[in-house]
């Protein structure tokens, strides 16, 4: 099926209509006595509420990409987190025949595939987040990161890799779409903080201290609170990759002092090595212009990408100048 394609309001209502109809076929594979169907949201994935009579509610995910075992493995990893730590996560549903993933042949030709996950109950804070709260997500890091350390990782196991070559890809396509929230020296700047970021983390050491499976976009949307304490939700970009990208998804998006909270969280628990200040001031550069490179090309979000460069700019000025930034107040 490839990429959904979201590039036009039009594009995003067709996409959204073709998802509801292959999850009502997958739904058919399910032993579910589920009440109503609502759309949740679209982006790699297209994402439907399901609730039933007796048993909650569920998520039901209709893929873009075909990656069948990449689906499987995101399932694999979730079983043996739930057996590892003490968190409620995310944990997928087997349909009637016993299988993690469902292919669903629609009208128009196309093959997609479907997974079922049972919902995790939990909310955002709309007052905001208390400092405990705060603490407690980079303890919940630390764990996930320990359960990694000690996941034997089968044969056909197949998720993907966030690190040089990924990045490079993802300063391909912001190439392709920068012009709609960008000017060209603002693209300059970014393409400048892209090249010191790839000439650090090329340096970086691959050992088990340091790297491994990582739940990738742990930002504070996929994070959610019951009785104040975290849970973390969407494993969709699990893979492979350094921890300190892990928690620069998780800090990226909080106030500074809030930041050095989720710093002493995780270290109560886990230890970050040499020079990890550096490099987690990398990371995070990396994480912004990731999300920029992703969202640039869908019409709902180029009017917030404007809005949040004046902060983003100043981010990356530092960031090039070598002026510490993730636990200062910035100038802007």
């Amino acid at each position: 099926m490839g990429d959904f394609v979201i590039d036009s309001d039009e594009n995003i209502r067709k996409t959204i209509m073709q998802s509801k109809d292959a999850a009502l076929r997958a739904l058919q594979n399910f032993d579910l006595d589920w009440e109503h169907i609502r759309f949740n949201q679209l982006s790699d994935t297209c994402t439907f509420i399901i609730q039933t009579n007796k048993d909650g509610s569920f998520l039901l995910r209709i893929h873009s990409e075909n990656h069948h075992e990449e689906i499987n493995s995101e399932l694999v990893w979730l079983d043996a987190l739930n057996e590892k730590i003490n968190v409620i996560l995310p944990k997928g549903v087997l349909d009637r025949n016993g299988s993690r993933t469902v292919t669903v042949d629609q009208e128009n030709g196309l093959r997609v595939y479907a997974s079922l996950m049972r919902w995790v109950e939990g909310v955002h804070e709309s007052g905001g987040y208390s400092e405990d709260q705060i603490y407690k997500e980079g303890v919940l890091l630390a764990k996930l990161h320990q359960a990694s350390q000690s996941f034997e990782i089968p044969s056909n196991f197949t998720r993907p890799v966030w690190g040089e070559q990924s990045f490079k890809q993802a300063m391909e396509r912001l190439t392709q779409h920068y012009d709609k929230f960008l000017t060209d020296a603002q693209f300059s700047l970014y393409q400048s903080a892209a090249e010191r970021i790839l000439s650090r983390i090329t340096k970086l050491r691959k050992d088990g201290e340091s790297y491994g499976l990582i739940h990738g976009d742990l930002h504070q949307g996929n994070i959610v609170f019951y009785n104040g304490e975290p849970r973390p939700i969407d494993f969709g970009r699990c893979g492979f990759g350094y921890f300190l990208y892990d928690i620069a998804h998780t800090i990226l998006g909080l106030y500074p002092t809030q930041r050095e909270l989720v710093v002493k969280g995780y270290r109560s628990i886990r230890g970050l090595g040499d020079d990890w200040l550096l490099d987690l001031e990398s990371f995070t550069v990396m994480v912004m212009i990731e999300n920029y490179c992703h969202h640039a090309p869908d019409p709902r979000e180029t009017e917030g990408l404007k809005e949040e460069q004046p902060y983003a700019q100043a981010i990356i000025k530092n960031y090039l100048s070598g002026a510490p930034f993730l636990f200062n107040k910035l100038e802007i």
